[in-house]
């Protein structure tokens, strides 16, 4: 099974503490899997929610085909993910019970099927993004400073 990368959402790991990660198809246009193919994506904004016992990708942008002219739908439009109802069912109750939110992380392709990756995540603190920051600055210090040493 070939997993090819087609953009990542790596604001999601700085805003929010992921819990637990979900694979889930999607419902597409044809000219959505095109724009899709050349990369044009952004999960930035993107959130998912569950209406009605389905669940949906909300202010996920995909630019438009450029050859698509008036088969190009709203680039920012609710598209559908597809899973099992049991996956959703425990996904509704896990965001009810905690606070919880629905975030994509990334979309890829798999065996020519588009996926989304959604993550089970918690909102982090201010401080908590300070804290992350921190840690981070001290280890590319530290990987600096021993590749300096070492080229010497």
């Amino acid at each position: 099974m070939e997993r090819k990368l087609v953009t990542q959402n790596k604001t999601a790991f700085h805003n929010y503490q992921i819990l637990d990660k979900y694979e889930a198809g999607i419902v597409l246009t044809g000219c959505e899997i095109k724009s899709i193919r050349e990369n044009r994506v952004n999960l930035k904004d993107g959130f998912a929610r569950v209406v009605n016992g389905e669940l949906f990708l909300f202010n996920c942008h995909i630019s438009p085909y450029m050859q698509g002219n008036r088969f190009n739908g709203d680039p920012t439009r609710d598209r559908k993910l597809l899973m099992h109802r049991a996956q959703i069912n425990k996904l509704i109750g896990k965001i009810e019970e905690k606070g919880l939110t629905l975030v994509p992380l990334c979309m890829f392709f798999l065996n020519n099927h588009v996926k989304v990756e959604l993550a089970l995540a918690q909102s982090k603190k201010m401080y908590d993004k300070r804290q992350d920051l921190k840690e981070k600055a001290i280890k590319k210090d530290l990987e600096r400073t021993f590749r300096y040493t070492n080229n010497r």
